[in-house]
């Protein structure tokens, strides 16, 4: 091995920084799904959300030189979709299974057409906050390279904890979730209530999808996201529907994934497939070894229902 090279040490490394840049949009999508299930609604399009929010984003960001104003950008296509998808779902005998796949499929044909102009030119990218300033080895610096978006997310998740328990509108979301007509027996408006969280939710998955496009991989093409909305939906299972659990089963999917690269890094190319199929064996063996008729949903508000 030559000298240049950071052997086994940097493999924890490298797990660690791509824990941190893969989980990001793991984390928003996830963070916005926990809301909107919290208010009694499951949106599977959050994945063609996710894809807009990338492309328009990378779109907005291309055209006016800030990758913030395409964060929000991207953001505000979310929360249409959300707005949508609530909409669509508040009408009689409509399902929240079928309405999200129809607005998956919606959401990443629209993107893939309006998104051919972008394909080859290259948007403005979002910073890095380097933590690793104080070392003078590349690889310890390039690993502390951390988005500005990874820290927001970090801070959200227990802010969301904290204002499901302790505020207002956290009360009336979790009511609406446990029981529409207890809610409506309270006053409160169940519909209503539901399209904001699931306006919040398309929100914070279209910010997920900007990460795609404007920090990593970084670039907007038809192949950006590889399942990483639905992959959130399952996430905020394992989490239990807990935002700050919600992070950190976004970080340890992240570390899977950036597992088989660390290892190729170091000369190990035996099984790399394997490695590189790591995140999704872990999901599904955690699944399982959480799943019990004891504990199987825990959690789960009680208006999740795919036959509502």
């Amino acid at each position: 091995m030559d000298e240049t090279s950071p052997g086994w040490w940097g493999v924890p490394l490298a797990v660690l920084a791509g824990a941190i840049r893969v989980s990001t949009p793991f984390l928003f999508v996830s963070l916005g799904e926990c809301l909107t299930e919290k208010s009694g609604r499951i949106n599977l399009g959050l994945e063609g959300t996710l894809v807009m929010g990338a492309m328009s984003g990378y779109a907005v960001a291309y055209g006016t030189g800030s990758p913030w104003l395409g964060v929000l950008v991207a953001g505000l296509a979310g929360t249409g979709f959300g707005i949508l998808h609530a909409a669509v779902c508040s009408l009689e005998r409509v399902n929240d299974i079928a309405v999200g796949i129809a607005l998956m499929l919606l959401g990443t044909g629209l993107a893939f057409f309006l998104g051919k102009p972008y394909i080859q030119p290259q948007a403005p990218q979002l910073p890095s906050i380097d933590f690793g300033w104080w070392s003078t080895s590349q690889q310890v610096r390039s690993a502390l390279q951390v988005n500005a978006l990874f820290l927001i997310g970090a801070v959200l998740a227990p802010l969301l904890v904290w204002g499901l328990r302790n505020t207002r509108w956290g009360m009336v979301l979790r009511i609406v979730g446990e029981s529409a007509e207890a809610a409506r027996a309270m006053g409160y408006p169940v519909n209503r209530v539901r399209l904001f969280a699931t306006a919040a939710g398309g929100f914070l998955a279209g910010v997920g999808g900007s990460f795609l496009s404007l920090h990593y991989p970084g670039s907007w093409n038809e192949r950006l996201s590889s399942g990483q909305g639905i992959t959130a939906v399952a996430l905020v299972i394992f989490a239990r529907w807990d935002p700050v659990l919600c992070f950190w089963a976004s970080l340890l999917f992240g570390g899977a994934g950036a597992l088989g690269p660390a290892l190729q890094a170091v000369g190990v190319t035996q099984g790399y497939y394997l490695f590189n199929a790591a995140p999704y064996v872990l999901t599904l063996a955690i699944m399982i070894a959480t799943s019990s008729a004891r504990h199987r949903l825990a959690g789960a508000p009680a208006e999740l229902s795919v036959t509502r």
